[in-house]
């Protein structure tokens, strides 16, 4: 989709957001109102961003009350079965808001909407949802609206297009200083744990310049902390005509005008390179975190996950970004009980997490995913002994960030004061990696960037601005 054929697609959509416009006036004496459940990761918050700016242009206003809204849409997420049984859920619970409004619309969208199982058992289930679309076909919600208020079929639309992303696509963004910034879409990797690349697609990665001015236009809103997202961002760019690639991207986003914080997830270790933490080091805005998810410390899991690099080789990278950027901020994803995997495996896990000393981890029980490589792997080890396992690992993790916790006092740090903290008088912020730190200041401040010296480990990290 080139720039002209992009325009072309969202002036359609503009077209249809007036027409549904012009229904609800006829439908409702006063402006229908929209809720929008998200669930799963930051990608799906910024995929409902955009879901809220198009409502908005259709006329709804946003609420958090789904009990009184007029749409209710839920961005759903495929990675986990609880994550779907909570979905499943809460869709159970909208039949009473259609029962008093026939009017009213329910939708399902997301990476679980993408599945042809999770469809077909809406279409039999649910009579009462209207509306079940697919991940690359977000950008058409004012077409399905004005099909269902027009008095249309159900709408059910999965196509995975894999072509080029639609920009121009209205947003509405929840915070006012910390914003995400998608830079691609999709997943070329497949891991065999891993439903995402039949739920969002291969690998797309948007045009650079429309990345730039995306990010212009945050920082001249007064956004400070912007988070550049992609199920891979160390890919970005492979195969595209512009020949830029992430660690470019990086470089050129941090000498953009205005003092603000980049920051960026996920990252792969199977791409990510020497060049990518050469440039966090130089680049005075890019965040000193890196998350690099390792899944596993044993290269025989690693080979049966599909994870395309090997113990050593993570190592050697996390050795690399500690030479080079000595108060790196360091955080992974973990699964344990990954199909066929030993205790002897688990041992290779921790072992690679008390050499790291991670920051934060992420840790998950294995949890099978229809239509996966893993889900038909034999899988002999009960789900207790692995929460044996998993409850070893978070005591291990623990131990290491509270022993870890102790460096930062007395250090002095540059923090943005993101709100209030968990006392009256009190504002919290990060540092220049992940860590919070709760401190004495007006409100006023909260947006503003300052030095903070920490003066206390105690119970999370407590500082003072210094003037």
């Amino acid at each position: 989709m080139n720039q002209n054929s992009s325009a072309a697609v969202m002036t359609e959509q503009q077209v249809y957001a007036a027409r549904v416009a012009a229904l609800t006036a006829k439908l409702y004496s006063e402006p229908p109102k929209a809720c929008v459940i998200t669930f799963g990761c930051q990608q799906n918050v910024s995929d409902s961003e955009r879901l809220k700016g198009m409502l908005a242009q259709m006329g709804y206003r946003l609420t958090d009350d789904w009990r009184n809204a007029q749409l209710i849409l839920f961005n759903t997420c495929a990675v986990r079965e609880h994550a779907e049984d909570r979905v499943y859920g809460n869709i159970g619970r909208t039949k009473a808001v259609k029962r008093q409004n026939p009017n009213a619309i329910v939708g399902v969208c997301g990476c679980m909407a993408q599945r042809e199982s999770v469809a077909e058992k809406i279409r039999r289930s649910y009579p009462y949802v209207d509306m079940v679309f697919g991940t690359q076909v977000q950008y058409r919600l004012p077409e399905f609206v004005y099909r269902r208020l027009s008095g249309g079929e159900r709408v059910f639309e999965r196509a995975l297009e894999n072509g080029e992303i639609p920009e121009d696509v209205p947003i509405l963004r929840d915070g006012t200083l910390k914003g995400w910034l998608p830079i691609m879409y999709g997943c070329n990797n497949f891991c065999t744990y891993c439903i995402v690349p039949y739920a969002r697609g291969r690998e797309r990665s948007r045009e650079p310049e429309h990345i730039i001015a995306e990010a212009k236009e945050m920082i001249a809103a007064g956004y400070r902390d912007i988070t550049l997202l992609g199920q891979n961002v160390n890919s970005y760019g492979k195969g595209a005509a512009h020949g830029l690639d992430f660690a470019g991207l990086l470089r050129q986003l941090n000498a953009l005008e205005g003092d603000f914080v980049i920051r960026f997830m996920t990252s792969h270790p199977k791409d990510c390179t020497k060049e990518l933490i050469d440039t966090i080091r130089d680049c005075e805005k890019v965040s000193h975190h890196l998350h690099l998810p390792f899944q596993s410390g044993s290269d025989r899991i690693l080979r049966r996950m599909n994870r395309q690099y090997d113990r050593a080789k993570y190592l050697e990278l996390i050795a690399y970004a500690k030479e080079q950027i000595p108060d790196v901020s360091l955080t992974s994803d973990v699964i344990v009980g990954f199909p066929g995997e030993t205790y002897e495996d688990f041992c290779e896990t921790l072992s690679l997490v008390k050499e790291v000393r991670f920051a934060s981890l992420f840790t998950f029980i294995y949890s099978p995913r229809e239509g996966t490589p893993a889900a038909m792997m034999d899988d002999p080890v009960t789900r207790e002994e692995k929460g044996v396992w998993f409850d070893e690992l978070l005591r291990v993790q623990e131990q290491i960030a509270a022993e870890d916790e102790k460096r930062f006092s007395g250090r002095t740090y540059r923090v943005l004061c993101e709100g209030k903290g968990s006392r009256d008088g009190f504002l919290s912020g990060r540092t220049n990696g992940t860590a919070v730190i709760e401190f004495p200041g007006e409100a006023s401040l909260i947006g503003e960037f300052a030095r903070v010296q920490v003066l206390s480990t105690e119970g999370g990290l407590k500082g003072v601005i210094l003037s």
